[in-house]
């Protein structure tokens, strides 16, 4: 049985890829101050496990942090050890989401075809992460919701930002992850803060228009 995604006002996921940790506690600050509910930090990021380690610390309950691009049990064991509870990755790899299932982790594995999005639900995932989402596009996620479960929580990642919101939401998606539209290496913590409100405004108003 999986862990579900929690309930979220927004499930929008701040995607911190490249973050340093001396970086982190002002960007996570502002980042839950704008009202984001899951942030990840990538494992190819500077000392991530510092960072999560930072973001978990001031972070309350309602927020949900973790590592991104996990490859292997240890990151998860890591990942664990460091409070993060959202583990995100590029691929199913069905050890990983078991490691991560026994420490009540929220999972996100990316996803491209049919045939990894149904093993990767059957294998527990609390949701399915499409990813590059831009390839696919909204059309071809929602072919290939047709055939999963019902009630499948679905994320779309990869060339999604504030731009593009509705026509992915008329298909079927109902989480987003946001990297580069919200946060790339160098920004200061203000500027991140302005697309965090950005972002924030115009998923409301995708919402109200479905």
């Amino acid at each position: 049985m999986s862990i579900p995604f929690p309930p979220m006002k927004r499930p929008l996921v701040a995607i911190l890829r490249g973050v340093k940790p001396e970086e982190t506690e002002a960007i996570v600050g502002v980042l839950i101050e704008a009202g984001m509910t899951a942030i990840e930090i990538p494992l190819n990021s500077p000392d991530p496990f510092r960072s999560i380690a930072t973001a978990v610390k001031q972070a309350p309950a309602d927020v949900l942090i973790g590592a991104g691009t996990v490859l292997a049990t240890a990151d998860v064991d890591r990942l664990n050890d460091v409070g993060g509870r959202l583990m995100v990755s590029p691929n199913v790899d069905t050890q990983v989401l078991v490691r991560a299932h026994q420490y009540a982790m929220v999972t996100l594995p990316g996803v491209f075809s049919p045939t990894e999005a149904l093993l990767a639900a059957r294998s527990g995932a609390s949701g399915l992460k499409f990813f590059p989402a831009s390839v696919l596009g909204a059309a071809g996620i929602a072919a290939i919701r047709a055939v999963l479960p019902s009630g499948v929580m679905i994320a779309a990642v990869g060339g999604v930002s504030d731009q593009n919101f509705a026509e992915y939401i008329k298909g079927g998606v109902t989480a987003f992850g946001l990297g580069s539209s919200l946060y790339t290496p160098g920004m200061s913590a203000a500027d991140v803060a302005a697309r965090a409100k950005a972002t924030i405004t115009a998923y409301d108003r995708a919402i109200q228009k479905d």
